[in-house]
């Protein structure tokens, strides 16, 4: 049966009769959950398994999970992570310490998510942020030199995949410069290319054989008056050109207010311009009505992305999850110590 090339959210704890329907329908690549789709383990674990059942296969199912502020998943029934600064500051004084904390944590958040039938985080951030940009990064960033961010997200990437959880590198071509929060507004990036290249590009450039990325809804000014998401000329220049990234490539969410258009005219227009996936989480039942008149069949180069993405859920290491958290717990307390 046909796949259709969205991720959809959802609206609440349980699949309702009317999505289920909608989703057999149409039979989405994939699907994203958010906090309003959590209620503890018991439940998201249900409403995974129903969604899987709905569509009758294995399906990839996303969150948010980097830790911080950004994390779906949290107490009482799940840990408290930390985010990205946590890595950033411990690295200035502990490069090994930084790695292996970033490690534990993320091998320990895959196991939090396959446990509920999550096998996909929107992990690690390559953004790398500048002075005067909009807060939207900040502490999630893992810090302002490009080899450092890739040694810490290349250890998150590690964690994730070791547990079986597919990675997102994100946001693609690099989001730290945006001067306005692309859910808000549309981010204008003037930097001349060769900036980007010594900087912004670099982690994506390191990181290009992850599985999945994810665009910045952002104009770069060095290519395009359009957001990349939508432009075909910036989306093939910087994204497969530029920085060589071959695999799946997700819009970020469709719903974002840096992007014009209603949502079939969107899909169209980021699925021309060069991503495979469109994302859109509101959970809607019409909006993703709208989506799916906008969306087409998966196949040729970008059927073959989703099935290699698929494929990196499959295989998983057991861990003493203990032992981890020991660890992690040991390097919030030396952080602790120094900041």
């Amino acid at each position: 049966m046909r796949k259709l090339s969205v991720i959809f959210g959802l609206s609440g704890f349980t699949l309702s009769q009317k999505e289920k329907d909608f989703f057999q329908e149409v039979n989405p690549w994939a699907f994203i959950l958010f906090k309003r789709n959590v209620f503890n383990k018991e439940q998201l674990y249900r409403l995974t398994s129903d969604l899987r059942q709905a569509l009758g296969r294995n399906c990839l199912i996303f969150i948010d999970q980097e830790g911080g502020r950004v994390q779906r998943l949290n107490s009482p029934n799940w840990p408290k992570y930390p985010s990205g600064s946590f890595y950033n500051d411990l690295y200035s004084i502990n490069k090994a310490l930084a790695l292996r904390s970033a490690y534990s944590a993320f091998r320990m958040i895959a196991d939090d998510l396959r446990e509920c039938g999550i096998t996909a985080n929107c992990a690690p951030v390559l953004d790398i942020p500048v002075e005067g940009a909009d807060p939207i990064i900040s502490d999630r960033a893992y810090g302002q030199n490009a080899s450092q961010v890739i040694d810490i997200a290349n250890a998150v990437m590690a964690g994730l995949m070791s547990g079986g959880v597919v990675p997102v590198i994100k946001h693609i071509p690099g989001h730290g410069r945006a001067n306005v929060d692309s859910h808000k507004e549309l981010p204008k990036i003037p930097s001349k290319l060769k900036t980007l290249r010594n900087s912004d590009f670099l982690p994506f450039k390191s990181l290009k054989e992850a599985p999945i990325a994810m665009t910045a809804h952002a104009v770069y000014e060095c290519s395009s008056k359009l957001p990349l998401t939508v432009s075909k000329k910036s989306f093939e220049g910087l994204v497969r050109k530029e920085i060589g990234y071959n695999g799946l490539v997700m819009s970020d969410d469709l719903d974002m207010r840096a992007l014009s258009g209603d949502l079939t005219k969107r899909t169209i227009a980021s699925l021309n311009a060069g991503c495979d996936i469109a994302l859109q989480c509101s959970g809607n039942l019409e909006a993703m009505n709208k989506v799916a008149k906008g969306a087409k069949t998966l196949e040729g180069i970008s059927l073959y992305r989703a099935t290699v993405a698929d494929y990196c859920s499959d295989i998983f290491d057991c861990i003493d999850r203990e032992v981890l958290k020991n660890e992690l717990n040991s390097s919030i307390v030396f952080h602790q110590k120094y900041f």
